[in-house]
């Protein structure tokens, strides 16, 4: 932008220039009279009021020697005595042993390579081609005849029916205008005299009699009853488990061997010859087959997910029935469990827990009846 400007800046000079040379007895305007200048008028300095620079300063007050600061005596601190340092004693130096070099064992001698001997070169024979057998002449093709061209027939219209003449509508006949009957006024709306209407008369107002208060009976004082302290806790007595009896070996009968397969022929084919069934092992005779489970006494769900539910209930035999966390914890677990089953599977876990069944079975009952399950009456854990 600084270029551009002066670039039109030096056009507008030499714009300029070139009309003063081309008309050099051209009259220049007069330039415009100016007034002649007066001389400036003087005013009167104002002289303002200087403030004063400075506040006065308060007397200083009398000086008062401080007093000499006593520096208590240097005492020389006691310096160790210096403990000359023993002497280092260096190891004896001990020569390196000379390096002694294997001998040089010379290098073989340089077996030249025998020379390659290449087969000889045996020529190809030559190519022979298949003798070149000369086209079959090329025969014309018949000249296309197509059928002679049938002009079409005139195409016949028929005859121009002349349009009917157009017949005019009848003018449109309106009924005569009949003038609107004049409007009479209605008569003035005579409305009753206003009669006043008597004066409300209230009865005197009775003021009503004071609010008599029974005298306040004091309460009687509380009486808590005497603290009975909790009885020690007995411990339990140890739980002893019958010794486990080991199962006895399962005795397999013994396996036996497929049959060796049957050569096919070459030509034949034998009819296959079916597989023996596997036979399955038997238990041994001597022990009896276990019994059938009974209906309804397994737990359908895996008895694990109640065992945080079991623990909270041994928990509840020390501070008795009617914790809110047992229901937190045991009736998310039973929900979808019907009642006879919800019943069978706190015996499962409480029996894999090895608790004591007999205290912990009325307390399990009592928390299905919260967790809104009816058990059945006199239910019992199964053997």
């Amino acid at each position: 932008m600084g270029k551009l400007a002066q670039v039109l800046i030096l056009l507008l000079n030499l714009g300029s220039l070139l009309v003063s040379l081309a008309c050099p007895y051209c009259p220049y305007p007069t330039p415009p009279h100016k007034p002649p200048k007066l001389p400036p008028k003087h005013h009167p300095p104002k002289i303002k009021p200087s403030p004063p620079l400075y506040p006065p300063k308060p007397p200083i007050p009398p000086h008062v020697p401080k007093p000499p600061v006593v520096k208590p005596p240097i005492i020389p601190k006691p310096h160790p005595p210096v403990i000359p340092k023993p002497p280092i004693v260096h190891p004896p130096v001990i020569p390196k042993p000379p390096i002694v070099y294997p001998p040089v064992v010379p290098k073989p001698p340089i077996v030249p390579k025998p020379p390659i001997v290449y087969p000889p070169i045996v020529p190809k024979p030559p190519i022979v081609y298949p003798p070149v057998v000369p086209k079959p002449p090329v025969i014309p093709k018949p000249p296309i005849v197509y059928p002679p061209v049938v002009p079409k027939p005139p195409i016949v219209y028929p005859p121009v029916v002349p349009t009917p003449p157009v017949i005019p509508k009848p003018p449109i006949v309106y009924p005569p205008v009949v003038p609107k009957p004049p409007v009479v006024p209605k008569p003035p709306i005579v409305y009753p005299p206003i009669v006043p209407k008597p004066p409300i008369v209230y009865p005197p107002v009775v003021p009503k009699p004071p609010i008599v208060y029974p005298p306040v009976v004091p309460k009687p004082p509380i009486v808590y009853p005497p603290v009975v302290p909790t009885p020690p806790v007995v411990p339990k007595p140890p739980i002893v488990y019958p010794p486990v009896v080991p199962k006895p070996p399962i005795v397999y009968p013994p396996v036996t061997p497929k049959p060796p397969s049957v050569p096919y022929p070459p030509v034949v084919t034998p009819p296959t010859v079916p597989k023996p069934p596997p036979k399955t092992p038997y238990p041994p005779k001597g022990t009896p087959c276990p019994p059938p489970p009974k209906p309804h006494e397994t737990c359908p769900i895996d008895a694990l997910k109640l065992g945080a539910c079991v623990d909270v209930l041994g928990g509840l035999v020390h501070i008795g029935i009617g914790s809110s966390s047992t229901k937190d914890v045991c009736c998310p677990v039973l929900k979808g469990l019907v009642d006879l089953d919800a019943a069978l599977c706190l015996c499962t876990t409480i029996k894999a827990k090895l608790l004591n069944i007999n205290i912990l079975l009325p307390i399990a009952l009592e928390v299905l009846v919260d967790c809104g399950k009816t058990p059945p009456s006199g239910f019992q854990c199964p053997a």
